[in-house]
């Protein structure tokens, strides 16, 4: 049985919030007891007559989807709706264990767009969702699969963010590279402390310019990506995309860290 968590809607479970991984302060989490296989945001003061923006978070390896619950209020509690799928059981070799994460291998790669269609579609059907205005996002493995879905549904998506996450490799990932074209891409890297280096994100960055899809690259100096500095920039870089044109995405510009002095 699937459950919805929502945020910022509700009666709050007080006993459910105290349990959250994220320490969260009692009131924010309204938790029903079954089990879930994705979580939805409503943003503060829900108005059904507003279409909101949608961002469809893929969450970093080792969490699960409740890790939407942790970013959204640090980037808009009111702005955006949001939707987050969970990963797949995937062994961690520096652990020794299995996590949940995303994995590259193909059935994953086609199991994972199901589940971001499918959350798009349920989140359309609980909130009001403006239609060319759903963001894919993810952070480390999640930003690699938010890559390799939003390349392989191109129509779907006004764009994607990765926070750490790699371009993927391999079962070619710009089939649609025409589509993608029409995405725009935010792209968080940090300088050290993270296995997603400059050296590959300058690697990648050629290989967008090279297809023509913009892209904005924000270089930090630490890693992990989940901070309210980077979170605040994706919500600059969201509201810019809104702005510019409502209907389809739009260039935007950013010095990169491999642009020459």
């Amino acid at each position: 049985m699937e459950r919805l968590d929502a945020i910022g809607s509700g009666k709050p479970n007080q006993e459910a919030a105290a349990r959250s991984p994220f320490g969260f302060p009692p009131g924010w989490l309204n938790l029903p007891v079954h089990d879930t296989s994705r979580a939805l945001f409503v943003p503060l003061h829900y108005e059904p007559r507003y279409a909101y923006p949608l961002i469809v978070w893929l969450h970093g390896p080792g969490s699960d989807e409740r890790e939407l619950f942790e970013i959204m209020p640090q980037i808009s509690q009111r702005n955006y709706a949001g939707v987050a799928p969970r990963g797949f059981r995937v062994f961690a070799e520096d652990l020794g264990e299995e996590i949940w994460g995303w994995s590259q291998a193909r059935e994953h790669v086609q199991e994972a767009q199901e589940r971001v269609i499918r959350s798009v579609d349920v989140a359309r059907r609980r909130l009001h969702v403006a239609e060319r205005r759903v963001f894919l996002a993810g952070l480390g493995a999640g930003g690699t699969m938010a890559f390799r879905v939003a390349m392989s549904f191109p129509d779907r998506f006004v764009g994607v963010l990765s926070l750490g996450g790699a371009f993927p490799v391999g079962q070619t990932p710009l089939s649609h590279w025409t589509q993608a074209r029409n995405l725009t891409v935010f792209l968080a890297i940090g300088r050290v402390g993270h296995t997603y280096t400059p050296a590959r994100a300058c690697e990648d960055l050629r290989l967008f310019h090279a297809a023509g899809i913009s892209v904005t690259l924000r270089q930090y100096p630490w890693a992990p990506l989940l901070t309210g500095q980077v979170l605040g920039d994706m919500d600059r870089w969201l509201m810019e995309q809104i702005a510019s044109q409502p209907a389809c995405a739009v260039p935007s510009g950013d010095r990169s860290p491999c642009a020459p002095d």
